[in-house]
């Protein structure tokens, strides 16, 4: 038997090959990837958070793997590696790294010229970083730790709460957060702010 997985609204689906790479083979079912995965992101969390780091280190193709290895790494084995497969969202896989380093130089020229607040930045380069969904999976989460990174490395200010939840089920709070990512689609980043602030 092999792993059998649920989507949600705005959950990227594996593809035969992605699934393979489950590095533990006795999880067959999506609650039990969900634990898992929860365990290896929260130790990520333990050495990323508090560990001030700069914006020359943060805003990297390198760094933006390396996180993802860390939240993911001990459950997949295509961790912190750029999907090579199309998904129902992000960009065309062979664009990833153009994209991404667009999104960095205009991250660095915000910071540099106060273009937006510490807030509006952070979850200006959260949304983009979703938008282009650099990984086979996990890209909400991840986008969600690198503004939180950047809040607290960059600028000092308090991380996000993003209503405290992991926005693993689909309940309540997930379907606002989507319906957030969707007004930020069409232009309109302040209701993301302010989701991610309470």
């Amino acid at each position: 038997m092999g792993l059998e997985l649920k989507y949600d609204e705005g959950q990227t689906p594996l593809d035969k090959e992605e699934k393979e790479d489950l590095k533990i083979k006795s999880i067959t079912t999506q609650e039990e990837l969900d634990e898992f995965e929860q365990l290896n992101i929260e130790k990520a969390v333990e050495s990323t958070i508090h560990a001030n780091l700069r914006a020359e280190k943060i805003l990297t193709e390198k760094f933006i793997k390396d996180l993802h290895k860390k939240m993911y790494g001990d459950v997949w084995k295509w961790a912190g590696e750029f999907r090579k497969s199309e998904k129902n969202i992000g960009i065309t896989w062979t664009r990833i790294g153009i994209e991404l380093k667009n999104l960095l130089d205009d991250t660095k020229y915000w910071i540099e010229n106060n273009t937006y607040s510490p807030d509006e930045i952070a979850i200006r380069f959260k949304h983009r970083l979703v938008s282009i969904h650099c990984f086979p999976n996990g890209n909400g989460r991840h986008s969600r730790m690198m503004a939180d990174i950047i809040m607290e490395s960059i600028f000092d200010k308090e991380v996000f709460t993003w209503h405290r939840s992991n926005m693993v089920k689909a309940d309540k709070t997930r379907k606002e957060y989507i319906n957030t990512l969707k007004e930020a689609d069409n232009g309109n980043i302040k209701p993301l702010v302010e989701f991610a602030k309470n």
